[in-house]
């Protein structure tokens, strides 16, 4: 009988923790509903449902979710992540940003949420506070070609092409696989650059 019921736990365990995996939000609501595991470890199968919900695009029931999942679990910082991103898809930028700030204090080791908030920032044209955000990133992740191609970004829309170049480069110079976008992306940025450059006139010999 206690075999039994330690089997029964850990595969009640399991699907509390992976029901996210599936495309289908009925089993974590079942998860939710039915497992006998209460508190915090309920609050994957909350986070699985959010989840689901924002790879679907219905980012008002992923924040819900994510709103459960961070009530019961405030330790997470992968939690305010996942929050952050719905928040961002459905234009709730100053909200992602507070989120992204959560996740940074949680693990301020991470590259991710420093990159991200770079973007929430960009987008809310706070470009000086986003470039910073982007420096983090870039320092604690130098391999990450879409972040060095979003500073870039970042440098052009404020105007300083030179700065903006040399992010481009540096992203194109990164080894292809994951970074393939990113790398074309920098691509054709540099060759938008080349094209507004003035053409260089040779003085005439004497």
């Amino acid at each position: 009988m206690l075999i039994v019921l330690c089997v029964l736990v850990g595969l009640s365990t399991h699907m509390v923790v992976n029901c996210g995996d599936e495309d289908d939000p009925d089993i974590c609501s079942a998860v939710i509903g039915f497992s006998p595991l209460r508190g915090s470890l309920i609050a994957f199968a909350y986070a699985g449902r959010g989840r689901i919900a924002l790879r679907h695009g219905d980012f008002r029931r992923a924040i819900a979710d994510f709103d459960e999942a961070i009530h019961l679990n405030p330790n997470r910082g992968s939690l305010y992540r996942d929050r952050a991103l719905a928040r961002r898809q459905n234009g709730e930028l100053e909200g992602a940003i507070a989120d992204y700030d959560e996740a940074i204090a949680h693990d301020p080791k991470l590259a991710a949420p420093y990159h991200q908030r770079g973007l929430a920032l960009a987008a809310m044209g706070d470009l000086d506070r986003a470039i910073l955000s982007y420096n983090t990133a870039v320092r604690l992740d130098p391999s990450d070609a879409q972040a060095r191609l979003d500073r870039g970004l970042a440098f052009l829309a404020r105007g300083q092409a030179d700065d903006a170049r040399a992010d481009f480069e540096a992203a194109l110079a990164l080894p292809a696989g994951k970074n393939g976008a990113a790398r074309e992306a920098a691509r054709a940025k540099l060759a938008e650059l080349a094209s507004a450059e003035p053409t260089q006139v040779s003085a005439p010999q004497r």
